[in-house]
C-alpha cells in the first residue's frame, strides 16, 4: 500500500457527518494543492466495543460508510483496519509510524478530539508535534456545531433512534442510508395492492424509531425492470418510497424487526439484489390496526403523504 504517498483523514467516522466532512474536504483541499492521494483510514469495529467493553450501535455499517466517502466526496481510496486488542494496546508514537511507514502518510488530518494509541494517551497535540517532528503534514480539525450544538455520532444516534430523521440528516449533511439485498418476505403487500421489498438491518447498526417514513429507494437499472426511466441499464435510478420499520403488529407477532418499503410508480423483481435506501422524513408511529381494511387505506394514505413530501 506504500505505492501512492497519501493525506490520510483519521477517525472511525460513524455516519460520515458534518464534523467528518471538515476532515474530508480538507483531505480534498491537500491532495488538490500538493498531488497526494486523499485517503481515509477507518476501522471495521468500533473502538470502544474492545477497549471500553461496550455495545455501541453504529449508525452504518462498514459497506454503507465507505458508500457514502466514495459518492459524497468522491474519496475512493478508502482503507479498513480491522480493530483489536492488539491495535488497541499498539503506543501512540507506533500507530504514527505505522502510518507513515507501511501506508506513506505524508499529511495527516483529525479532529480536534482524536484519541489513538494504546489506552488513548495519543492526541491531538501529540498528533501534531510527531508529525512536526518527523516531516509530515499535519492538520486538527476543529469542532464543528448544528445550531450551537456539536455535532457527534452519539447525538446523532439518539436522534435517529428517537425518529427524528430529519434533524439528524442535518447533523449528517446527507439523508441517512440502509443498503442491504432485498429477500423475501411475507408477501402481504401483494394482496393490499402494494408490493414491498424487505431489508434488514446488520448487526450492530442502530433501528430507526418505528413507524413510516418517506423514503428514496436507489435501484441499479436493468431491461427487466419497468417504471424505468433513468438511464442507461446498470447505472442507478431513484423512485420515491414509503419504509416501514418496525415489527409489523397488525398482521404478526413474531417481534421481528423488518424494513419493508412500498416504491410508488415501480414494478419489477428485486429479490436478491442490492437497493439502497434513504430516511428524508418521518410521516408517523407504528400502529396497529383492527384489521387488514384499516391498514390498506393508511398505506394509501403514507403514499400520498410521501408524494407530498417531495414535491
Amino acid at each position: 500500500m506504500a505505492d501512492k504517498k497519501r493525506v490520510i483523514a483519521l477517525g472511525f467516522f460513524d455516519g460520515i457527518h458534518i464534523g467528518h466532512a471538515a476532515l474530508l474536504k480538507k483531505a480534498l483541499e491537500i491532495s488538490v494543492a500538493t498531488g497526494l492521494t486523499p485517503s481515509v483510514i477507518t476501522f471495521d469495529t468500533h473502538p470502544l466495543g474492545i477497549v471500553g467493553g461496550k455495545d455501541v450501535q453504529l449508525i452504518n455499517s462498514p459497506e454503507d460508510r465507505a458508500g457514502l466517502i466514495h459518492r459524497v466526496f468522491g474519496i475512493d481510496d478508502i482503507i479498513l483496519l480491522h480493530f483489536d486488542k492488539v491495535t488497541s494496546s499498539m503506543p501512540w508514537e507506533v500507530f504514527i509510524d505505522h502510518l507513515a511507514n507501511d501506508f506513506n502518510a505524508r499529511h495527516l488530518i483529525a479532529g480536534h478530539d482524536f484519541r489513538f494509541g494504546s489506552g488513548g494517551s495519543g492526541n491531538s497535540s501529540l498528533l501534531k508535534r510527531k508529525c512536526n517532528e518527523t516531516g509530515i503534514g499535519c492538520d486538527v480539525i476543529p469542532e464543528v456545531k448544528y445550531n450551537r450544538e456539536t455535532v457527534s455520532s452519539t447525538n446523532i444516534r439518539d436522534l435517529i433512534s428517537g425518529g427524528n430523521i430529519e434533524k439528524a440528516n442535518k447533523m449528517l449533511g446527507h439523508p441517512h442510508v440502509l443498503t442491504d439485498v432485498v429477500h423475501y418476505g411475507y408477501k402481504l403487500g401483494r394482496t393490499l395492492g402494494t408490493p414491498t421489498i424487505n431489508m434488514s438491518f446488520p448487526d450492530n447498526v442502530v433501528i430507526p424509531a418505528y413507524g413510516v417514513y418517506a423514503t428514496k429507494v436507489h435501484i441499479h437499472s436493468d431491461m427487466e425492470l419497468s417504471g424505468n426511466t433513468g438511464g442507461d441499464p446498470g447505472h442507478a435510478f431513484i423512485r420515491t418510497g414509503v419504509t416501514n420499520i418496525g415489527v409489523r403488529p397488525t398482521v404478526d407477532n413474531s417481534g421481528r424487526i423488518t424494513a419493508e418499503t412500498h416504491i410508488l410508480d415501480f414494478s419489477g423483481n428485486l429479490y436478491g439484489r442490492k437497493v439502497r435506501i434513504e430516511f428524508h422524513s418521518f410521516l408517523r408511529p407504528e400502529v396497529k390496526y383492527d384489521d387488514i381494511t384499516g391498514l390498506k387505506a393508511q398505506i394509501q394514505q403514507d403514499c400520498e403523504s410521501a408524494r407530498r413530501y417531495f414535491l
